[in-house]
């Protein structure tokens, strides 16, 4: 084990934001006490092949041919055979970051050493993360049972020198990628092919890059809310400490200290003290409601994914002399809070096109139609408000959640699946359309705070308002706003715009 490397991998103290800040080339390495633990269970799978006592996994075929037993001479054939055979996936590749993820977790789970593979596998793993040596690994395959197979097995095959990497921007095959991380390819042993491919890693990296998209939405979802709530000279009632006290949920009083936080005194808001309007509508007036349990999705989410990132969900396990076969590949988990976290953001996305639709239909009588300078002349904000609407619409059908379908495999040995790739998919798919959503309300709402000058807003909104113009400057009457829309949406999606 490398004393200087930047993180050291043991299978039990790997920690979700450690997952989601890894960096290209992050010099990783192998506990020693892993290596041990890892090298047991290599034994004990010797023996098994040794012995000739059937076991499933390792001198069996797979799936619907678990009853099939394997001679000693081809149980290494079996394992490069189920490697090539469950290379079959689809679709646009992942991006790199999720890559990342991906082998890192398949690392950190194998290093639990209750696999049966070898510490040597691991360590070749973790060569291509230290030289950024990333396989290509397509995005669809996956039902998210018997773990995340084809893009596991794309992954894996990349270890024997066989399949495809990106390096330096530039496409790497064959003996190509294992050049370019410095090792040899990997002489798969009994089991060590079927460790490699059964896992939930694809599942968990989806769902984990949505966490941390959505987190970073609901920070300015908040923002743009309270620069709405002075946009529309809404009231400050609503988010009073006394009111979500008894309510009793502490992701909703969370959420409610925030937005005072932003929501100090302002002359906005002292303007409008004497005002007709009793109250305002649900998208503002409910907001600590239902951001609060936009948090309190994030906080359950949270604590599956830290489990998950030093979880072992590969079949079948390895525990002293026993062999035991079971079902923790399956990723109803994972998909259970992609999908509740992609609720969550889709209702994040249509809380914030109802507040686009306020600031620009005039409930501040202050300010103009569409946030229009010259009404009649020019538009405004009135088809970026579409713009929104479209998006949120788009989300409503992206919501169905995927681990409600289920679609038998395998000739019904697999009959039951979770779909949680799928789910981790279109959550991120969700994100982007929300970063969108909220992108347009920033601007509107900034529009609409300015549009009230001189009466000027709270101190933190002003810091704001500064830095959603160096962002993006307010167009100065129509002109086009895709670019500026891109600019928020951007800032968004990296943490820039935030009550934090």
């Amino acid at each position: 084990m490398s004393q200087t490397a930047d993180m050291i991998i043991d299978g039990a103290s790997l920690t979700l934001d450690r997952v989601l800040t890894l960096a290209a080339g992050t010099d990783i390495a192998l506990a020693d006490d892993a290596r041990e633990r890892m090298q047991a269970s290599v034994d004990t799978v010797r023996a098994v092949v040794e012995s000739g006592e059937v076991r499933y996994g390792i001198n069996t075929g797979f799936g619907a041919f678990a009853n099939q037993v394997i001679s000693r001479d081809e149980v290494r054939t079996l394992q490069y055979n189920l490697v090539r055979s469950h290379t079959t996936g689809v679709g646009e590749p992942m991006a790199a970051e999720l890559v990342r993820r991906i082998i890192l977790l398949k690392a950190n789970s194998l290093a639990v050493g209750v696999s049966g593979i070898r510490p040597q596998v691991v360590e070749a793993l973790l060569a291509l993360l230290r030289a950024d040596v990333l396989p290509v690994i397509p995005s669809r395959g996956s039902v998210g049972a018997s773990g995340d197979l084809a893009p596991l097995a794309h992954l894996s095959l990349a270890l024997i020198g066989e399949g495809e990497a990106m390096h330096r921007g530039k496409l790497l095959t064959g003996a190509q990628v294992l050049d370019a991380a410095g090792i040899d390819p990997v002489e798969l042993q009994a089991k060590e092919g079927l460790a490699l491919l059964n896992g939930t890693q694809v599942s968990a990296a989806l769902a984990m890059q949505g966490y941390a998209e959505l987190s970073r939405l609901l920070d300015a979802a908040i923002v743009a809310g309270a620069l709405t709530v002075e946009g529309i000279a809404g009231s400050y009632t609503p988010f009073d400490a006394r009111i979500h006290a008894v309510r009793k949920l502490p992701a909703q009083e969370e959420v409610a200290r925030r937005f005072r936080e932003l929501l100090t005194e302002s002359q906005i808001h002292s303007d409008h003290a004497a005002c007709a309007r009793v109250q305002d509508p649900y998208a503002v007036r409910c907001m600590p409601q239902v951001l609060g349990a936009v948090l309190a999705t994030l906080e359950h989410a949270r604590s599956v994914l830290e489990a998950e990132c030093n979880a072992v969900s590969d079949n079948p396990l390895i525990f002293g002399d026993e062999t035991l076969s079971g079902g923790n590949f399956h990723a109803e988990p994972l998909g259970f809070v992609a999908d509740f976290m992609a609720i969550a953001a889709t209702d994040l996305g249509n809380m914030s096109e109802r507040r686009t639709d306020l600031l620009v239909r005039r409930v501040n009588p202050k300010l103009n139609l569409f946030l229009t300078h010259r009404p009649g002349l020019e538009s405004g904000y009135m088809i970026a408000h579409v713009t929104a609407a479209a998006l949120a619409s788009e989300n409503k059908t992206l919501a169905h959640p995927a681990s409600a379908d289920s679609i038998p495999t395998s000739a019904g040995q697999e009959d039951h699946v979770s779909m949680a790739p799928w789910a981790g998919i279109k959550l991120l798919q969700i994100c982007g359309n929300v970063a969108n959503i909220l992108a347009i309300e920033l601007l509107a709402a900034t529009e609409a705070v300015h549009q009230q000058e001189p009466l000027e807003t709270t101190p933190k909104l002003k810091q704001v308002m500064k830095a959603m113009r160096e962002v993006a400057a307010l167009p100065e009457g129509d002109q086009r706003l895709d670019q500026l829309i891109a600019a928020v949406a951007s800032a968004v999606r990296e943490g820039r715009i935030s009550a934090k």
